[in-house]
This record gives structure tokens, C-alpha cells and sequence, in this order.
């Protein structure tokens, strides 16, 4: 499924609930549904700058060329939100990450369900899929 594909399906899947607090319900399942992020990544290398909530975000190059992300939050809805870029962005290649923004967001009017503080958190967070989008399509290019 290419990253198109999976913004639709995360689109359609917060669409059947009718209340933001259904849509925030199932947000915090998508964080619980991650898998456990590993002690050893909880550092500063791996800390996103600008959220409000402690976020880590983890990347790696597989040998087919995709970048795969683990990520963790200490807060439970912006965990989900980790939880969604991680399923929109990873398996992806450098350059389909690059060139994709995450229009689910605007399809979803999440920045208006948003506190300013995640909102710029989730912002954050997508700069750092991109930072390193960007060094790996470096290495890719050596």
C-alpha cells in the first residue's frame, strides 16, 4: 500500500465515527497499538524538538531502501498521533516521504481538534520523518 493508500484509509477510518470523542477514543487505540518502544532509543538523539509532550521517533534504512519508524510518546493522544505518522510514513522510500505531505490532517480538520501545543507538536514531528527522509535519501544517493 503506497502512502496515498494509506492516508485514505486512515481518513476512512476516523470518518465512521460521528464525535470528536470517538475520533479521540480511537487516536489513543492507535497509540496503544504500537509496539513497545525500546529503552535504549528514550534519549535526546531521539527526541523530537517542539512538542510540549516528551515524543521519540527512531529511524531506519532497510536494505530494499524504505525507512521503517518506531516511535513513543508519554502523552496518550499524541502517542496516537506518532502511531498514524508512523503508519503513514513507514515502509515508505525517502523520496515518496519527501514528497508527501500529511494531507490526512487537513481531511480529518485536525488542526482545528487540536491544542496549539499538539498541533505544533504534530508539525514537529513530521519535520523530524522528513529530517531524516532526507539524511537517508543522502546515503541512498552516495
Amino acid at each position: 500500500m503506497d502512502i496515498a493508500e494509506r492516508q485514505k484509509d486512515i481518513v476512512n477510518q476516523f470518518l465512521k465515527f460521528e464525535t470528536w470523542e470517538e475520533k479521540y477514543r480511537r487516536l489513543i487505540e492507535f497509540g496503544k497499538e504500537l509496539p513497545e518502544y525500546p529503552e535504549q532509543w528514550r534519549n535526546e538523539d531521539h527526541k523530537v524538538k517542539g512538542c510540549q509532550s516528551q515524543v521519540w521517533l527512531h529511524a531506519d534504512l532497510k536494505d530494499n531502501g524504505t525507512i521503517h519508524f518506531s516511535g513513543d510518546s508519554d502523552a496518550l493522544i499524541v502517542k496516537g498521533l506518532v502511531a498514524l505518522l508512523i503508519r503513514l510514513y513507514s515502509g515508505a522510500t525517502p523520496d515518496q516521504i519527501l514528497t508527501t505531505s500529511p494531507e490526512f490532517v487537513a481531511a480529518l480538520d485536525l488542526g482545528a481538534h487540536l491544542s496549539p501545543s499538539r498541533a505544533n507538536g504534530l508539525f514537529a514531528m513530521v519535520k523530524q520523518i522528513k529530517y531524516y527522509a532526507a539524511a537517508y535519501q543522502a546515503v541512498l544517493s552516495r
